[in-house]
C-alpha cells in the first residue's frame, strides 16, 4: 500500500510532466503557427492549398487519433523505432495547436486594414518594417482573446497524452484510482483548476496591458 507521502511525490512528478508538456507546446507551436499562417496566405497557389489542406486535416480529426498516429505510425508504416512517449505526445500537440494558432494569426493579420499597409509604403517602409511595426502590433491585440481560449484548452488537452501512457498527472491519478484511492483524482482536478486560474489571470492582465492599442 502506498503511503500518503509516496502518492504526493508521484502526483507532483506528474504535475511537472504536465507543465513541461504545456510550456514546450506553446514554445514551439506559437512560432510554427505563424509560419503556417504565412503558407495559408501565400500568393503561390500550390503552397497555399497544400497548407490549407493540412490545416483542415489536423483541425478536422481527433487529437487522440493524431497522438496514436504519431506514436504508432512510424513503426507500423516504415518499421522505424517508435518515438519516446513524451516526445510523440509533444510533437502531436505542437502540430495540432500550431494549426489552430495559424488560423488565429491569419484572421488577425487579414483583419488589419490594408490602408495602413499602403500608408507605410507611402512613407517608404519596407515590407518587413510594415509587418513588424504596423501590422504585428495590431495583430497581437486582436488575437489575444481567441489565443487565450486555445491556451486554456491546451491546459486540459495535455491529459490526452495519458492515452499512450505518458506519466502525466491524470494517468497517475487514474492508476491510483484503480488501486482504490479516490483522493488523487480530486488532487488532479484541483491542479487543473488552479493551473487554469493562473493562465486565465495572466491572459487577462495581458489584455489590459494591450488596451492602449485601439483597433
Amino acid at each position: 500500500m502506498y503511503s500518503f507521502w509516496d502518492v504526493n511525490v508521484a502526483m507532483l512528478e506528474g504535475s511537472v510532466t504536465t507543465l513541461q508538456m504545456f510550456v514546450l507546446t506553446l514554445l514551439f507551436a506559437l512560432p510554427l503557427g505563424l509560419i503556417i499562417s504565412f503558407g495559408s496566405m501565400s500568393r503561390f497557389s500550390p503552397l497555399r492549398w497544400l497548407t490549407k489542406t493540412f490545416v483542415w486535416i489536423i483541425r478536422g480529426s481527433p487529437l487522440m487519433l493524431q497522438i496514436l498516429i504519431v506514436f504508432y505510425g512510424p513503426g507500423l508504416l516504415f518499421g522505424w523505432k517508435a518515438l519516446p512517449r513524451f516526445t510523440a505526445a509533444l510533437v502531436t500537440f505542437v502540430i495540432n495547436y500550431a494549426c489552430y494558432f495559424s488560423e488565429i494569426y491569419r484572421g488577425g493579420i487579414q483583419g488589419v486594414p490594408k490602408g495602413q499597409q499602403e500608408a507605410g509604403q507611402v512613407l517608404g517602409m519596407t515590407k518587413s518594417q510594415i509587418f513588424f511595426k504596423v501590422t504585428l502590433l495590431q495583430v497581437v491585440k486582436r488575437i489575444v482573446p481567441p489565443m487565450g481560449n486555445e491556451i486554456i484548452t491546451l491546459v486540459k488537452d495535455t491529459s490526452l497524452s495519458n492515452f499512450i501512457m505518458v506519466g502525466e498527472i491524470i494517468k497517475l491519478a487514474k492508476d491510483f484510482g484503480n488501486k482504490g484511492m479516490i483522493w488523487p483524482l480530486f488532487y488532479a482536478g484541483a491542479f487543473f483548476l488552479v493551473f487554469n486560474g493562473i493562465v486565465t489571470l495572466a491572459l487577462s492582465r495581458t489584455e489590459k496591458k494591450l488596451d492602449y492599442f485601439r483597433v
